[in-house]
């Protein structure tokens, strides 16, 4: 359901406890206090069956006894009273309840008895489209309201920071600590069991408030994976996000029959997922708390690079090595700013970065500092240490740091390292909104935050090269995959798996299939020694633990002898599984080759995922891997590939040239899109995948498949929806032939030639004002879209010149969408905004949206007539607004 009546949430008019309390050490009475004691403007009712008054204000004993509605209600009765409560709020118009109360499960059967009540609770609501935070949470604040439905800490303050947490132990901690940092918040968000409003719909809901400018999380567990990323993709494009997750070493993923499916466990996953959405990870509270109290202060360094100024070298080195140790960079000063500090500076300051201003640094000489150093824009930053002495006063310096000019010229974060003294200096940067730690490891964390943040919207918005065209044989592969689904079969056999790879273009080493000893060494003479051979057993998974493989064999006696002897260890080690046969290939001589893994598996939240990583016998031994979500373009499997231990191989060393590591990308991309063509692939393994300055090949190979579950969609499963190549079609239109085609990614060169090409009055018809050039950050905005909430169609002549461009972009409930529709200036008249528009609209109906909204300039005569000819509607505005809104049901489409 997503963000709908979540606005009762984020900005209620009037409250309701339900449950209120006097009792002391109650929940009831906690949750009261808070809620009274928060200073909310609006409207607060309290209902308890008992009746009476609480803090001389009434009780009512029913729901019904209200004089109005109210827009939030917080619920902390017994379980089973709780569903009639929805139905009755619902009834009488309250849109959200945070449900604080836990579930009635007790013993072995508790996970089943509050399943089973927690669908009681979305039945009662589903009707009244009431949304449910909860239930076994501890509540709801925004301070900035003076709204504190929780029982959580009392003293709030209201900020810019949203902290959403699984756990209510580590949200009240996050609230606490930010009552004793001065930290403010804008929303506090207790999620509990998530019967219903998860983490998709508040991140959703946080993209939309302007209060929230990053957001803090911890999650234990997502679901509706396809809903968060989207969310989270979409959020972290305009906000920092900075994550902990919980339970990162529970139990791996059970044993499956790839290596693949072994080493993707839980954590990884969730690592990959959180790297693709652009999210900030981080390891435990404090680094959460760190990242809390930088983001807290609105930093934003001008660049990557960081300063330290201390009055202690010591210091001033180790903030230095934990900056290395991050991946940190170090600015390097300009021979200007040196000779300015020389002027100012004692004789024995340290005339480098660290500049170290020695022990008996005043607050003057502090400030001198940091002013030359706001002038250098080769730093990004300034992170000022001070290490108290008995020459000078920590609070002294710490006003002359807030003072300085150059403090509103260059971010700044503090380290006052010490004690009391070192507190009150501390407190004095806070109080003027610099963020001050008491460690430089904290105070390094906090601004590589920012950094990795940084970085992390940069990957999100580069631009990949064009994808290779992918040169499958799908109807070859589903052929291969149902011949052993009808045998029964869910692994395929090497050859079997080694026909699909070649299928979509992967190289493989040649194969020969024979049924005994003789038969291999007449291959082997085929192909010429030395050659290996391999045991052939649909009931063998890894050959090698069952002694199935031979390497080497440089004569037919050789493969005589290897046959006979692998026949008998595997009818000792395997004694129950059928012998098929043998497989015989040439040996790869590629001695400067890298062993690599390349795989793919499903995971039950996020569903498939690729792996690469170094590879051979000893893959899971040396757990040497990176993960990525599909779907992949060259930047994101170089992104994963650059991630792995392996890759220094890969970049060469020594006498070893560089291997093609753009093969390998195509591998990664090739993999995902098989697994995206054929469901039924449910794990897959390349191992080895030999990588070298000549390419890539795979030696072996190993695929499991299993029946797809009914499904309406093609690649549902997948956490991120992949390029929709169904919805490519050509189009007769007057007589001549074009293309429609979603947009993607590598379009960005085309959609920024194509707006070069528009005249001036066309670019503020779309843009709503002047564009002498399209940024490469709105290009790719444009053209790196998710393609389950939001679609760009191209029209295109002669399958490459784009001529006009069809765009829909829905709500997150999928009720509404917005249109927009571009066509070139010189192929304006000839129908194409009609053909396009009706397009985007047959589109939006499939996906299931109720209507479509269009803002156009008054001075657009062209696309009101086409608007009004289409069915559009206008939608009465304010007088002297620029643009009117155009609406149309899509039921009639």
């Amino acid at each position: 359901m997503s963000t709908r009546n979540l606005d009762s949430l984020m900005a209620p008019r009037s409250v309701v406890a339900i449950g209120a309390s006097e009792r002391p050490g109650s929940v009831g009475a906690a949750v009261t206090h808070n809620l009274l004691a928060g200073g909310f403007k609006g409207d607060i009712h309290l209902v308890n069956r008992k009746g009476g008054t609480i803090a001389g204000r009434t009780v009512f004993k029913r729901v019904s006894d209200l004089p109005e509605p109210a827009d939030l209600a917080v619920i902390m009765t017994p379980a089973e009273t709780i569903p009639a409560l929805i139905t009755a709020l619902g009834q009488a118009g309250t849109h959200a309840a945070v449900v604080i109360s836990a579930g009635p499960g007790s013993g072995p059967d508790a996970g089943a008895v509050n399943a089973r009540w927690r669908q009681r609770l979305l039945n009662a609501a589903k009707p009244h489209l009431l949304r449910i935070i909860g239930p076994n949470c501890i509540g709801y604040a925004a301070p900035g309201l003076g709204l504190n439905a929780s029982f959580g800490p009392t003293r709030l303050k209201g900020g810019r920071i949203a902290a959403v947490a699984q756990s209510g132990a580590v949200l009240a901690g996050l609230a606490d600590w930010g009552v004793a940092q001065g930290i403010g918040f804008s929303h506090l968000i207790s999620m509990g069991d998530m019967a219903d409003v998860d983490f998709g719909d508040v991140l959703d809901m946080l993209a939309r408030d302007l209060e929230t400018r990053a957001v803090l999380m911890y999650v234990e567990g997502i679901t509706q994976a396809r809903k968060f990323m989207s969310a989270a993709r979409g959020l972290a494009r305009i906000k920092p996000v900075i994550v902990l997750k919980g339970g990162r070493h529970a139990a791996a993923a059970q044993a499956t029959a790839s290596h693949t499916g072994s080493m993707a466990g839980s954590a990884a996953v969730y690592d990959a997922a959180f790297a693709r959405a652009g999210l900030v990870r981080v390891l435990g509270l404090g680094e959460l708390f760190d990242a809390a109290e930088t983001l807290g202060h609105s930093i934003a360094p001008r660049s990557e690079r960081l300063a330290i100024l201390t009055n202690g070298g010591g210091a001033g080195i180790i903030a230095t090595d934990l900056l290395m140790d991050e991946g940190g960079e170090l600015a390097t000063l300009l021979p200007r700013t040196i000779g300015n500090l020389d002027k100012q500076m004692p004789r024995a300051w340290s005339r480098a970065n660290p500049v170290d201003i020695v022990g008996d640094a005043d607050g003057a000489r502090y400030a001198a500092a940091l002013n030359g150093l706001a002038d250098d824009r080769g730093v990004g930053a300034v992170l000022a240490m001070n290490v108290p002495t008995a020459l000078t006063s920590s609070v002294e310096v710490a006003r002359a740091i807030v003072g300085a000019p150059g403090a509103k010229v260059v971010p700044v974060i503090g380290c006052w390292i010490g004690g009391p003294e070192a507190q009150a200096g501390r407190n004095v940067l806070h109080d003027a909104g610099i963020p001050a730690y008491d460690t430089p490891l904290r105070a390094v964390r906090g601004f590589m935050h920012l950094v990795e943040y940084r970085r992390g919207q940069r990957a999100l918005q580069r631009t990949p090269p064009s994808v290779p065209e992918v040169r499958s044989d799908t109807d070859l592969v589903r052929a291969i995959v149902q011949g052993a689904l009808a045998e029964k079969r869910s692994v395929l056999t090497e050859p079997e798996a080694k026909r699909v790879l070649a299928a979509y273009g992967i190289p493989v080493v040649p194969t020969e299939i024979v049924r005994d000893a003789a038969g291999a060494a007449a291959a082997a003479v085929r192909i010429g020694f030395p050659v290996a051979v391999k045991i052939l057993s649909r009931d063998i998974t890894h050959k090698t633990d069952v002694g199935g493989v031979a390497l080497d064999l440089m004569s037919e006696q050789a493969v005589l002898d290897a046959v006979r002897e692998m026949t008998g260890k595997v009818l000792v080690v395997a004694n129950k599984a059928r012998i098929d046969g043998f497989v015989v290939q040439p040996m790869i001589r590629r001695p400067h080759a890298v062993e690599l893994i390349l795989g793919a598996a499903e995971d039950a939240v996020f569903g498939p995922i690729i792996l690469v990583g170094h590879g051979g016998v000893a893959a899971e031994v040396i757990d040497d891997k990176a993960l990525a979500l599909p779907p992949l373009d060259p930047v994101l499997a170089e992104d994963a590939l650059s991630r792995t231990r392996v890759d220094r191989l890969l970049r060469g060393y020594r006498d070893r040239a560089p291997a093609d590591r753009a093969a390998v990308g195509e591998v990664m991309i090739r993999l995902s899109q098989l697994i995206a063509d054929v469901g039924e692939i449910a794990e897959l393994d390349i191992n080895p995948l030999l990588a070298d300055a000549d390419g890539v090949i795979a030696l072996d190979a190993r695929i499991v498949v299993q029946r797809l579950k009914k499904g309406p969609e093609r690649a549902a499963r997948f956490a991120i929806r992949p390029y929709p190549v169904e919805l490519e079609t050509e189009v007769e239109h007057r007589g001549e032939k074009l293309r429609l085609r979603p947009i993607r990614p590598d379009d960005e060169p085309m959609l920024r030639a194509f707006t070069r090409r528009m005249t001036p009055e066309d670019v503020r018809m779309r843009f709503f004002g002047p564009l002498r050039e399209m940024s490469h950050e709105l290009a790719a905005r444009l053209t790196q879209i998710d393609y389950d909430r939001e679609m760009a169609f191209l029209l295109l002549e002669g399958g490459k010149d784009l001529v006009g461009v069809g765009r829909l972009v829905a709500d997150p409930d999928f009720q509404q969408a917005e249109f927009a529709l571009t066509v070139a200036s010189d192929r304006q008249g000839r129908g194409y905004g009609e053909l396009l528009l009706r397009h985007v609209l047959i589109y939006g109906k499939t996906r299931g949206i109720k209507r479509v909204v269009g803002h156009v300039l008054r001075e657009n005569s062209k696309m009101l007539d086409l608007a009004k000819h289409l069915g559009f509607r206008r939608e009465s505005g304010r007088s002297g607004e620029p643009d009117i809104r155009l609406i149309k049901s899509l039921a009639s489409v």
